[in-house]
């Protein structure tokens, strides 16, 4: 058995696949004009937010750097200032470990001088003190031996003034003397 078809059947059969291809190419089409239109709008967005993070960049950047030099101005101008703290610190534990009280505590800006090819940062102190006699002289021997000091630093003597009352108070001027690397 042969089934007939006939051309009228198979022009309505191909108009029908024809249009079904043509439909679906359609589709296809416009789902991807769709696609591109987004892609060109999310490509835009990330190009401008590209173009923001590059001149922020530039601008932290350039902040980094003026704090840098900031840093380094100010690291040039204060650095005598830590090691002086640091002295200070020194001081009051030597005075806790020889019973006195340290009541005072002044200092001129610290200077430099070379010894050949050493420099050394100098400073003079002024410091008043109250305690026993025997505590007082136990503190201004533990300076001028220095075997107390936390930092590579030694101190001169430059006078001690002691006046004796109800309490034993001194008045001690030295010079801290500070290797600088």
């Amino acid at each position: 058995m042969k089934i007939k078809i006939s051309k009228k059947v198979l022009v309505i059969i191909g108009i029908i696949i024809f249009a079904i291809i043509f439909v679906s190419l359609i589709r296809t089409y416009s789902q991807q004009v769709t696609e591109q239109r987004q892609l060109s709008a999310s490509l835009a967005a990330q190009q401008t937010l590209l173009t923001k993070l590059t001149n922020d960049k530039e601008e932290w950047e350039s902040r980094r750097n003026k704090a840098e030099s900031l840093l380094d101005t100010s690291q040039k101008k204060f650095p005598q200032s830590v090691e002086c703290i640091e002295y200070g610190e020194d001081l009051f534990d030597i005075a806790d470990d020889c019973n006195v009280d340290l009541t005072n505590l002044s200092m001129s800006k610290p200077s430099s001088t070379t010894v050949g090819s050493v420099a050394y940062s100098v400073g003079t102190f002024v410091l008043k003190v109250k305690g026993s006699m025997d505590d007082l002289l136990d503190f201004i021997y533990a300076i001028r031996t220095g075997d107390d000091f936390e930092l590579p630093w030694s101190a001169a003597l430059k006078g001690v003034n002691m006046g004796v009352g109800t309490a034993v108070e001194a008045t001690i001027t030295l010079d801290i003397y500070a290797y600088r690397r």
